[in-house]
């Protein structure tokens, strides 16, 4: 079916069609980097979704009728659009492919992620505007897909596509689903010092668990800086981190972090090298500075996502 692409069928050049998230992941899994296995759910199957439920004729009405300084409003239409978008049966033949797509992975967890059709580009980044699941199982999967789709009309969405004023402009959203990622250890690596704007020195920064304790603030990481010519090691702060995000029986739970990794430096000096060398060759491959996430599961890194950084 032409609406499920694995991601050795993806490549940069792909971003119409399955977003920011889904066209990268796709680039760099063919590029032979660490990036878990996975598949996306091509924008084409919303688009279908939204036409054959009708919900397209009230998206377009909500956008005409939406004004950037009625808070109260915006957040009503976000509610509404996205109980009509969860509340419609799922497609049956899409289903049925994506169902045997996660088989292929041969995995009890995905993460499932929303990918934006305009995603992450040197002007706009879509980052942290729509939703994302994690250690989401094959009874789940469905109505995750059907959330990620739901999340284009949250409220943060909406406010960003009006503060940017991209409510005019075509945008649709891809879903990736991968393989979870058991992250021990995660992060984040800036391949130009994101301060001092130094391009021969990269920042990784590292938490116990998974990243979304550092993307939601909870947590104060680790940070290494990187000579790249050299791999150097220049700093290193270790943070003093008391909680992480881990697996809990269902979905993800805040816990405390044992007394004795509390204080403990998260990755070895030869594992900041290693992972260093990985986003340097990420950076060559796209030719501009990365913010890249990655996670280490046992003594593996894995790259979950790589986009320009905006904010040089």
């Amino acid at each position: 079916m032409a609406d499920v692409k694995n991601f050795k069928q993806l490549t940069n050049k792909d971003v119409a069609i399955a977003g920011g998230k889904g066209a990268s992941l796709g680039e760099m899994t063919n590029a032979k980097i660490p990036v878990p296995s996975g598949f996306v759910v091509l924008a084409s199957a919303f688009e279908k979704f939204i036409k054959e439920t009708d919900i397209n004729i009230e998206i377009d009405a909500m956008w005409d009728r939406l004004d950037v300084t009625n808070t109260e409003e915006i957040e009503r239409n976000s509610e509404l659009m996205q109980s009509l978008i969860i509340s419609k049966d799922f497609p049956e033949d899409l289903g049925e492919e994506i169902l045997k797509e996660f088989d292929e992975l041969k995995t009890k967890y995905v993460a499932v992620r929303s990918s934006a059709t305009a995603e992450d580009s040197k002007l706009d980044a879509w980052a942290g505007q729509l939703d994302s699941y994690l250690y989401i199982d094959k009874k789940g999967l469905l109505k995750s897909v059907q959330k990620c789709w739901a999340s284009l009309f949250t409220p943060r969405a909406i406010f960003y596509r009006l503060e940017r004023k991209l409510q005019k402009n075509k945008i649709s959203v891809a879903v990736v689903i991968q393989k979870m990622a058991n992250s021990d250890v995660s992060g984040v690596c800036f391949t130009v010092h994101p301060v001092t704007k130094d391009k021969d020195q990269m920042i990784i920064e590292a938490c116990w668990g998974l990243g979304e304790a550092l993307v939601q603030g909870i947590i104060t990481p680790d940070s290494y800086v990187i000579e790249k010519s050299t791999l150097n090691i220049v700093d290193i702060n270790i943070s003093d981190q008391e909680k992480q995000i881990i697996k809990a029986k269902i979905e993800t739970e805040e816990k405390p972090v044992p007394k004795n990794l509390r204080e403990k430096q998260k990755l070895s000096e030869k594992q900041i090298k290693e992972l260093a060398g990985i986003c340097i060759n990420i950076e060559k491959h796209y030719g501009d500075p990365r913010d890249i996430e990655w996670a280490l599961e046992g003594n593996k890194f894995y790259i979950v996502q790589s986009r320009p950084i905006t904010t040089l």
